[in-house]
């Protein structure tokens, strides 16, 4: 038995003195709030089952710096550490839990409102973003699935609490 959180708004994120409370609220809600929420109502069945997984997918921008996103960067850092807090919990009944942190990834909320939001086209942007990563291009969403699949799986077994970082070595660049 899997479940698969996948979920993620900015829209209204601001720094955090302009940050409004209705738009923090509801990227918390959505980000984290409803992912907890998923976790809460799956986790008695998922114990039951004793072969189980939870995949939770986070943001690079939790752990690095991602400008002006206060909200989404906290929503994703919280996803991580309900990660870790539901890993450490579970691991005693079968139940695995793991998260994917996505560095750029080629998505209308990745690509296209950024590319609005900077009075750019969305091809330049689109290259800026791919001259960034270490593996030169941003990823797709097929990227994300992989990791998501295989963490999912009986080929990650003995996997639990793991942050993954699935990002063509953004994670690692220096300078």
């Amino acid at each position: 038995d899997i479940l698969h959180n996948n979920v993620g708004i900015g829209a209204g994120d601001a720094p955090p003195h302009l940050l409004t409370d209705e738009a923090y609220d509801r990227i918390m809600d959505v980000n984290l709030r409803a992912m907890w929420r998923m976790c809460r109502a799956a986790v008695p069945e998922l114990r039951r089952s004793g072969r189980s997984a939870i995949v939770n997918v986070s943001s690079l921008a939790a752990v690095a710096s991602a400008g002006a996103l206060t909200a989404y960067r906290l929503s994703k850092a919280g996803v991580n550490t309900l990660t870790t807090s539901l890993a450490f919990t579970n691991a005693k009944y079968g139940l695995r839990v793991n998260a994917i942190m996505p560095g750029f990834v080629d998505t209308p909320m990745g690509v296209d409102a950024a590319a609005r939001a900077m009075g750019i086209d969305r091809d330049e942007y689109a290259a800026r973003r791919a001259a960034q990563v270490p593996l030169g291009r941003q990823g797709s969403a097929w990227d994300i699935a992989a990791a998501a699949v295989f963490l999912a799986s009986d080929d990650a077994e003995w996997i639990t609490g793991v942050i993954l970082p699935v990002d063509g070595g953004q994670s690692i660049r220096v300078g």
